[in-house]
């Protein structure tokens, strides 16, 4: 599973990628997870609003910070 963070690199950013990273490793699912900061790219995938969360390429969040409950829904539905 590849999971994206895009973002400017602010604090809500970084800590989502974290909380990312933390999720998956508690639930032991394999993931590349990168922090995309390159505003081209963010902006290829349509985001407007960040931080957000890509899934293979797919846009799952954009703008919000989900908890970890929801970050844990979000690996679940898409592993």
């Amino acid at each position: 599973m590849k999971i994206e963070i895009l973002g400017s690199g602010c604090k809500k950013c970084t800590n989502l990628a974290i909380d990312v990273s933390a999720v998956a490793e508690r639930l032991g699912v394999k993931a590349d997870i990168e922090k995309v900061t390159d505003m081209a790219k963010i902006l290829d995938y349509g985001v407007m609003s960040t931080p957000a969360i890509v899934i293979n390429h797919k846009v799952i969040t954009a703008g919000t910070v989900p908890s970890s409950d929801e970050i844990e829904n979000i690996l679940k539905q898409s592993h």
